[in-house]
């Protein structure tokens, strides 16, 4: 291991014990961290703060932007009211209704859609307290629940990196869309009944930065918009959607779009530029924007490589199949987790996995359907761009994070590498 490495891997953990002791301010920790990967010279200036620049954060600033004067319109209230009605009639039947509507949402979005997720977020967590069913109940099943469809029939991303890894590893063998969408309705199933048990333990705590509402009063006391000014809103926010989602299509034009209709609803007065400026440089943003520059000194020093390969030397051929692909879709999702790169560490721990399953002369179908879905499900650390939201818009401590999302993470995975194996015979 060299002196980049550790300091790297140092810095890291100094970065999750801030986290964790909650010192600091939210996103502070992340913007410490890349600071000192530059004072240890394991980083240069523009590589720890390269998240500033990355497409993605861009996009996201964009659409924090329009989420913030979509929250004004009419359509929003409305939906925020309906949502309240569930909130006040409360209860556990409430609370699995709006689980399962976003689950189908996500069966239209696909896995990571970034518009979904930050569309689902932004209005739970807007939302006034209710003791009958808090919003930090809500917003971390509801976030993660946005990576999970209830019917999976958009997984095309998934299947696409898999047949790649396949195909990268001299496996040219033809695999079923369907079969692998099985794969996914599975572990959508395990994430479910974790989320049903889950709600006992959630904290109760509010997540907006208003008063407790019994429902009596309006879910929003913002100033209504004039009709055409609402119009040009919702409009906004839709083009953004639509942009974001056709990102392989568009290219670089798809990461700016939610920034172009934010500095429409500028011009046009929806939202001062102190709303703007809030917005595009919120908290989140920072935390998302930081994390990126640690993940890519992670990466660029050799850490996940390093990793790949002990856990194959160690493991050797004697060990049975299943757990062979179980800890290495472990180790996929865990470095994804930690590194942001989730098709770098696939192509990592993939062709390790196939190459394994090849040589005991066994199917590496289930192998490559596993390592490839469980780089998109990690999540038990505030690092990656979801999870930090989450923990950041729902004002979840460490420990209230924890309790929900390292069992999730252990289940979701032991229910993926179960299902893989069922569905694609070893």
């Amino acid at each position: 291991m060299t002196m980049d490495m550790m300091l790297a891997l140092g810095i890291l953990v100094l970065m999750i014990v801030l986290i964790m002791s909650d010192k600091m301010p939210f996103g502070a920790p992340p913007l410490l961290a890349c600071l000192l990967l530059v004072l240890c010279k394991v980083s240069t200036i523009q590589q720890a703060f390269a998240g500033f620049v990355n497409s993605t954060v861009i996009m996201l600033a964009g659409f924090m932007v329009v989420m913030a004067g979509l929250q004004k319109t009419q359509l929003i209230m409305g939906i925020k009211t309906a949502m309240m009605s569930h909130l006040n009639r409360g209860g556990f039947k409430s609370y699995i209704l709006l689980l399962m509507i976003v689950m189908l949402g996500a069966s239209l979005a696909g896995t990571g859609a970034t518009g979904y997720y930050v569309l689902i977020l932004s209005l739970i967590a807007s939302l006034p307290y209710s003791q009958k069913l808090p919003t930090s109940k809500l917003v971390m099943p509801l976030g993660f629940a946005t990576n999970h469809p209830l019917i999976p029939i958009n997984v095309a991303l998934l299947f696409g990196v898999t047949v790649s890894v396949l195909q990268s590893s001299g496996i040219n063998q033809e695999i079923s869309m369907i079969k692998f969408a099985l794969v996914n309705l599975i572990m959508s199933a395990a994430y479910f009944a974790w989320s049903l048990i889950a709600y006992r333990f959630l904290p109760t705590h509010p997540t907006a930065d208003t008063v407790e509402n019994d429902g009596s009063q309006s879910v929003n006391a913002a100033n209504v918009l004039p009709s055409w000014k609402e119009k040009c809103t919702v409009g906004a926010f839709f083009v953004s959607v639509v942009g974001m989602m056709l990102i392989s299509t568009l290219g670089d034009i798809a990461y700016i779009i939610p920034g172009l209709a934010g500095g429409f609803l500028l011009i046009i007065g929806v939202l001062d530029f102190k709303e703007v400026r809030d917005n595009m440089g919120a908290p989140v943003i920072i935390m998302t924007a930081c994390v990126i520059g640690v993940a890519d000194a992670l990466a660029g020093t050799g850490v996940t490589a390093m990793i790949g390969n002990a856990v194959a030397g160690v493991l050797g051929t004697n060990v049975s199949p299943f757990i062979f692909i179980l800890v290495l879709a472990l180790l996929t999702s865990t470095c994804s987790t930690f590194t942001g790169s989730t098709i770098g560490s696939i192509f990592i721990f993939g062709p390790i996995a196939i190459a394994a399953c090849t040589g005991l002369g066994i199917s590496p179908m289930a192998a490559a359907v596993a390592i490839t879905i469980s780089g998109w499900n990690g999540g038990y650390m505030p690092i990656d761009g979801m999870p930090a939201m989450i923990m950041g818009m729902g004002k979840y401590k460490m420990s209230e994070f924890w309790i929900f999302t390292i069992p999730m993470y252990l289940i979701r995975i032991l229910a993926l590498c179960a299902g893989a194996v069922f569905i694609f015979p070893m």
